[in-house]
């Protein structure tokens, strides 16, 4: 198992850049709801809470468990989100982005930004300074603590969303292409929340299809307006992140959490070229 490190941010901190964000999405791959993404700034020369890696790697319950602890500890935590009809618009790949950027700016400022993948044309002119880190949601601490809420908000999104469609058991595949989903798109159509651009959902769906009726849109015959579920969208991610516990300013009994103690790794220094970054937002006369 790989535990993620704090190498990478450190080598921030000690240039000065304190605001030092981990940015990761989860949502890309599956065939319905949106792309979420979350950013999260930690304290400065923090310690790494217990158990925290990879979101992709842990059970639902240890995420559970852990996102309530990471909103506790850090010192902003933003999430932002891309609708699907978003991302039937702009593409996946266009609507992750939007999606990261959206989430980074709800921190309320920031120096760094360390995101999960390659690099992104046009990154940097959006949010400032960044690094790009392969696997980044299983090397590096804050990334991995990003992937967990991220993760967290949107199986709980999806949950809501099958309350409202049982029929695709989204609460146990998350929207993804399970053989009980894709069974289920042949059986009943697809609904608004369907990713209609997915080479994945025309191979499942033949001949004519059978859509659902949502607030009058997203019928065979009409075109999905745009934004026609942004508005909810955005009103039930910030619901979602109110389900977490222990806002970053509030109070709390923290004697129960568990912490590895803080890893210091001299070699972390050259994997970043600190001496060129400044915070962002500075000019370089300062």
């Amino acid at each position: 198992m790989i535990v993620p490190t704090l190498k990478r941010e450190r080598s921030l901190w000690r240039s000065g850049l304190g605001r030092v964000a981990g940015v990761d999405e989860v949502g890309v791959a599956p065939t319905s709801g949106a792309v979420v993404a979350a950013a999260v700034i930690m304290p400065s020369n923090c310690r790494r809470i217990a158990g925290v890696r990879d979101s992709k790697t842990m059970s639902a319950a240890q995420r559970e468990r852990l996102a309530p602890i990471i909103r506790r500890r850090a010192v902003a935590v933003g999430v932002g989100a891309a609708s699907v009809a978003e991302i039937d618009r702009l593409n996946i790949y266009h609507a992750t982005h939007l999606a990261m950027r959206r989430a980074i700016l709800r921190l309320g400022g920031h120096d760094h930004v360390l995101v999960d993948g390659l690099r992104i044309a046009n990154f940097e002119s959006e949010v400032g300074p960044y690094t790009a880190i392969v696997d980044g949601d299983a090397l590096c601490y804050t990334i991995s603590c990003a992937s967990v809420v991220a993760k967290v908000v949107r199986d709980r999104m999806m949950t809501l969303l099958a309350a409202r469609y049982p029929q695709y058991g989204w609460e146990r595949n998350s929207g993804y292409a399970t053989r009980e989903h894709r069974a289920a798109m042949r059986e009943h159509g697809l609904t608004p929340f369907h990713r209609r651009s997915f080479p994945a959902v025309h191979a499942t769906i033949a001949g004519e299809q059978q859509t659902f009726d949502f607030e009058g849109a997203g019928r065979n015959d009409e075109p999905l307006p745009p934004d026609a579920f942004d508005a909810g969208l955005i009103e039930e991610l910030g619901a979602l992140m109110d389900g977490l516990p222990g806002r970053p300013d509030a109070g709390g009994d923290d004697s129960l959490d568990e912490f590895d103690e803080p890893e210091f790794d001299e070699t972390a220094d050259k994997e970043l070229d600190v001496a060129s970054i400044r915070p962002w937002g500075s000019s370089a006369e300062e």
